[in-house]
């Protein structure tokens, strides 16, 4: 076996490492083996996506090289490898980007354990992203709970801890019925592994038989993710979620646990029931409806919000919208516009939460518009990103946003019965995306004489500026070299079947 084959078993594995291992280190010390286990990781996909572009197909990684149903099963492909890449980079930028407030809002003797978390939160995100066998992961589903409601509840305030249990709640909902479709779909397949699955199902399907109980579970675990998506009408919990714990957990949880659990979503989509089965079982329709409904509300919600952070939170609403709207579509075209504007999402939502708290500290910590006026002046780096990571919402070309209701609008022609609804949804929210966030730079950009509040200059917080400078690069990359990607995700999806 090729050395490169083990890099997504090892990658699993150093991070999950990197938890304990920082839990008995000083918060500086765990800070640095963290910010070294995620750049290392990151490398290492990079290195192992290049080898399957080259090599052309994907490969299976036999867990002590033990076939089914004894063993368990990585499989990766050009869009895990790439996913995973991905991951590192928002991991490794909001983390670096949200440093300084981790030090003013988490006790000191706590620094470590944040670090732990994010060990965890990692290791869990690969796992989802290359484990081959379901109930695998759903025990990652699982630790990607636990570290996501420790990531919340850390500042120890009674806001985060209300936030925390509200997201236990309902992320324990959907794991239930994420566990409950995985026992049903064992007991009529007696398969775990998800190529083994996908067999059995397509069997049961040309014999006619088991079809409720089929049925049943693709809803059960479609219902399941997306409830711990916060797909509208599930989202309740989001909002104080992301807007009240710290800035990197918000940055982290807005960016990258909703992705794992739509990437996962996906791999069941091709994996585990087959694409053709999933697209007539019904359930498609619903998340496509679900997802235009979001992206009206979550949208609406967003501008009749005064506090910016929770503004960019209902944002992510709308936006999951997106996604799902996308893989309603029930065709190929579609899901590549989907999986494009999860890189998209992750990268600008992730942009906005970090440049947001830029603009707040030099409005005495206020997150109220009020205060904020002309704060784009007094932190300009903040406000700089702050609009590129608006327009790129707003959908304005060069920004990876364009790119992304581009796909959308393109997948959604010649698509019968579907495409009016589409496009005049994406053209509402694409307008009530412009009314919340251009009136957010409009108000972060106009003067204000004999400002109380102190400037900042990017000299003064280097790391900072450079975590802001290197997210404005991604999202600009990912609008330029838009054909490059997607050709990628092509080539992975056709990779995942």
């Amino acid at each position: 076996m090729e050395m490169v084959r083990n890099i997504p078993f090892f990658s699993i594995m150093l991070a999950m490492f990197s938890g304990p291992v920082c839990s008995v280190l000083p918060g500086k010390v765990a800070r640095k083996v963290n910010a070294a286990v995620i750049t290392v990781v990151m490398i290492m996909s990079a290195v192992l996506l290049r080898y399957l572009v080259i090599n052309g197909e994907s490969f299976v990684y036999m867990m002590g090289h033990f076939p089914a149903p004894w063993g368990n099963e990585i499989r990766a492909g050009v869009l895990e490898a790439g996913m995973a890449m991905f991951f590192c980079i928002i991991m490794l930028l909001s983390v670096s980007g949200g440093i300084k407030k981790l030090y003013d809002e988490v006790v000191e003797s706590k620094h470590n354990l944040y670090y732990v978390l994010v060990g965890l939160m990692l290791s869990s995100l690969l796992a989802l992203v290359y484990t081959n066998d379901l109930f695998t992961a759903y025990v990652f589903v699982e630790i990607n709970t636990i570290s996501a409601c420790g990531l919340i509840m850390i500042r120890e305030n009674g806001r985060t801890i209300e936030a925390a249990v509200r997201y236990m709640i309902m992320s324990l909902i959907g794991s239930a019925m994420i566990l409950l479709g995985i026992c049903v779909l064992y007991d009529i397949t007696g398969h775990l592994l998800m190529s083994n699955i996908k067999e059995s199902v397509e069997v049961l399907v040309s014999g006619g038989r088991y079809p409720e109980p089929l049925l049943c579970v693709v809803a059960l675990m479609s219902v399941g993710l997306a409830i711990k998506c916060a797909l509208f009408p599930f989202h309740a919990w989001l909002p104080d979620a992301y807007g009240y714990s710290t800035v990197s957990s918000a940055a982290i949880l807005s960016s990258l646990v909703s992705k794992g659990y739509i990437f996962l979503l996906i791999k069941i989509i091709y994996r585990v029931i087959g694409f053709d089965i999933y697209r007539n079982s019904g359930v498609i329709d619903v998340l496509f409806i679900f997802g235009l409904a979001g992206m009206i509300f979550g949208s609406v919600s967003a501008i009749r919000e005064n506090d910016i952070r929770r503004m960019i939170a209902y944002s992510s609403v709308a936006q999951i919208g997106y996604i799902f709207m996308g893989i309603g579509m029930g065709t190929q075209f579609g899901m590549v516009a989907a999986i494009f504007h999860m890189l998209s999402h992750a990268s600008t939502k992730s942009l906005l939460f970090i440049s947001a708290i830029g603009l707040t500290d030099v409005s005495d910590g206020s997150r109220k518009f009020g205060p904020l006026t002309g704060s784009g002046y007094r932190n300009r780096i903040a406000g700089i990103a702050f609009a590129v990571g608006a327009l790129s919402m707003v959908g304005v070309p060069l920004f990876s946003g364009f790119i992304s209701k581009l796909l959308f609008a393109e997948a959604a022609v010649n698509l019968t019965g579907r495409m009016l609804p589409v496009l005049i949804v994406l053209g509402i929210s694409t307008i009530l995306n412009a009314i919340y966030f251009m009136k957010t730079v409009i108000r972060i950009y106009t003067p204000v004489d004999d400002s109380p509040y102190p400037h900042v200059h990017m000299r003064q917080v280097p790391l900072y500026a450079a975590v802001l400078v290197v997210f404005v690069i991604l999202n600009v990359t990912l609008g330029v070299m838009s054909d490059f990607i997607t050709g990628l995700i092509s080539t992975g999806l056709e990779m995942f079947s």
